[in-house]
């Protein structure tokens, strides 16, 4: 079983934050595996956030109150690592089954705490996998970085002019489009 205590500093919640992340209807786990001192060797630290925009404060601390005693519940499940947990509540965990909040806090403490695969490059803070500032659908840029711009054709000596911009932007009833 391991030892758990309560979550407490700003600093630890956006700590927290930047690590993994399960996500139920019910609640989003956040979390982190931390380097422990020999004094904490299985210490899991919990926190809570729930906000206003789940409802009045008799609504939030009444959810605050379940997962504490869902957390106290499986605290015998739990594996024993130290790590750092937040558990930000959504609206629906005020009426869900006792039982289908422990089954939630099992599975997303055992998804957040699960160590990374040894060949997994580490994932930068603020920054989504597989996407690149400035760079089209296709991901292809040209010289310099810039994204790729499509090469002119050449007309046809036998193919029609293009339509002027008067042309290309008249309404049904032959004149200019609105506004101009």
């Amino acid at each position: 079983m391991s030892t758990i205590e309560r979550l407490r500093r700003r600093p630890d919640f956006l700590a927290a934050a930047e690590g993994r992340r399960f996500h139920t209807e019910r609640m989003t786990g956040q979390g982190r595996l931390r380097v422990a001192g020999p004094e904490e060797s299985g210490t899991l630290r919990v926190g809570f956030t729930i906000t206003k925009r789940v409802g009045h404060a008799t609504e939030r601390n009444r959810i605050r109150r379940r997962l504490r005693a869902a957390v106290a519940a499986v605290a015998a499940d739990l594996p024993v690592v130290p790590a750092d947990i937040v558990l930000i509540a959504r609206r629906p965990a005020l009426d869900a089954t006792f039982d289908t909040l422990k089954d939630d806090l099992r599975r997303a403490v055992s998804a957040v705490v699960r160590p990374r695969a040894p060949d997994a490059p580490a994932r930068r803070p603020g920054h989504a996998a597989g996407r690149g500032k400035g760079r089209g659908k296709s991901g292809a840029s040209g010289p310099g970085g810039s994204p790729a711009q499509p090469t002119p054709t050449r007309r046809d000596a036998d193919s029609p002019p293009a339509p002027s911009i008067s042309q290309s932007l008249s309404n049904a009833c032959g004149g200019v489009p609105d506004g101009q």
